[in-house]
């Protein structure tokens, strides 16, 4: 499968659609109710819940975006179910603290971000996609209506969820408010109807206190379906931004290339199970064989996907020019203006920190210094080690202009414009 408008497929035999919605799951609570809910034959309705928290999207958030993807392909309704009203609570998920609240407007707009980058897998069709906001009813509920909800859980179960449990014995507080959230976004699958809910590993408690408030409400309790947090590029912790180990959905096909080229090697068989459709045949022949080869196919899978009719070959050749020290070619060309290059110590020369920020490869010129300082600034692929030094205007004048790189991949040519 790739991430073209392929036609829907209905009608297709259970046991096939187990087939393919069970590769890569860790937990599935439970996989009979699922078979059942499948065998009626009516488009099943498969809810994720999305963190609205952060606007970035990554491989990470792909896993699970790849198996609503399935569940639509197969013909089922997937809802997209923004959490701008839990985003005002503070999720404590996976945390030592307690995640900090949003306002519903900044919910709201890093969900249009989210939005967009999850076109980028999932399919558009109203038939098999529905987004909705949880502030749609959970706004509108009285007090009298809350304590009701909390009426049908109680205290002991909520504090079986593993972080509460940490907390408390660490002497870290945990706010009543906290304790409100996993029967906050249980009563979203109630509100939704959800035949199904997606989730992370780390989200398996809250999944599963929506399938249990459902039955309280006299729903048919919904399928829990957990995939693995993808594992980031250090081969340590989870994909993330804020670790700077992550390879981000709208990444360039060249940079998405070459990322996915330095996945750690005891990670391809996960890679390759969860954000290819390739058959374990497949994938256990390419671990049996080179890893470099192993890692050219994920590469070549993965960045078809996202960007369809990319060039691979220049991309392929752009890692290897780099791998061994070199500069890629057709590097894209910024054009400085003279006026940006005033200097009224010295007219004919610039700061090189000042041109590793119009370059964009630093947000001011104190983080450029310290990248120099730390040996990360390579000048036409030759290191360059003074903070403070300088070079002639001219020198943006020549045939080629200023090749600038930061760490391994991050290039910038610079030429004067006219």
């Amino acid at each position: 499968m790739t991430n073209v408008e392929t036609e829907i497929r209905r009608n297709v035999p259970v046991a096939e659609q187990l087939e393919v919605l069970k590769r890569g799951v860790v937990d599935l609570v439970s996989e009979a109710d699922l078979k059942r809910k499948l065998e009626k034959g009516a488009p099943l309705r498969v809810k994720l819940g999305a963190d609205p928290t952060r606007p970035d999207l990554h491989l990470g958030h792909a896993v699970i975006l790849r198996k609503m993807r399935q569940f639509q392909d197969l013909g089922h309704k997937v809802i997209m179910l923004i959490g701008d009203f839990t985003a005002t609570i503070g999720d404590p998920t996976g945390k030592s603290k307690t995640r900090p609240p949003l306002s519903l407007e900044e919910a709201r707009a890093n969900a249009q971000s989210y939005l967009e980058q999850c076109r980028l897998i999932l399919r558009q069709e109203p038939e098999v996609l529905e987004i909705r906001y949880n502030s749609e009813w959970l706004e509108q509920m009285g007090y009298k209506d809350i304590i009701g909800l909390t009426a049908k859980y109680t205290v002991a179960r909520i504090l079986e969820r593993d972080d509460f449990t940490k907390r408390l014995q660490a002497g870290t507080p945990v706010s009543m408010h906290e304790l409100l959230y996993p029967l906050t976004q249980g009563y979203d699958s109630v509100a939704l109807n959800a035949d199904v809910e997606l989730g992370g590993t780390d989200q398996l408690f809250n999944n599963l206190v929506g399938r249990a408030l459902q039955k309280d409400y006299g729903q048919e309790p919904q399928v829990v379906l957990t995939l693995p947090l993808l594992v980031g590029l250090d081969g340590v912790e989870k994909m993330s931004k804020s670790l700077d180990n992550y390879i981000g959905l709208t990444d360039e096909p060249h940079v998405m290339f070459a990322k996915l080229m330095k996945v750690p090697d005891p990670l391809l068989e996960n890679y390759f199970t969860l954000l290819t459709d390739l058959p374990g045949e497949r994938i256990a022949e390419l671990l049996a064989g080179h890893p470099v080869a192993a890692h050219r196919e994920l590469a070549h899978e993965v960045v078809a996907w996202f960007h369809p009719g990319a060039d691979l070959d220049s991309a392929e050749a752009r890692f290897r020019s780099v791998a061994k020290g070199g500069i890629p070619e057709n590097l894209p060309t910024l054009s400085v203006a003279a006026a940006e290059l005033d200097d009224s110590v010295d007219p004919g020369r610039i700061s090189m920190a000042k041109l590793v920020v119009l370059a964009g490869l630093e947000p001011s010129n104190g983080a450029a210094r310290k990248l120099i300082q730390n040996r990360g600034l390579k000048v036409h692929g030759e290191p360059y080690v003074d903070p403070q030094g300088q070079v002639q205007r001219t020198d943006l004048e020549k045939e080629g202009g200023l090749v600038l790189q930061k760490g391994k991949d991050k290039f910038a040519r610079l030429v004067l414009s006219s």
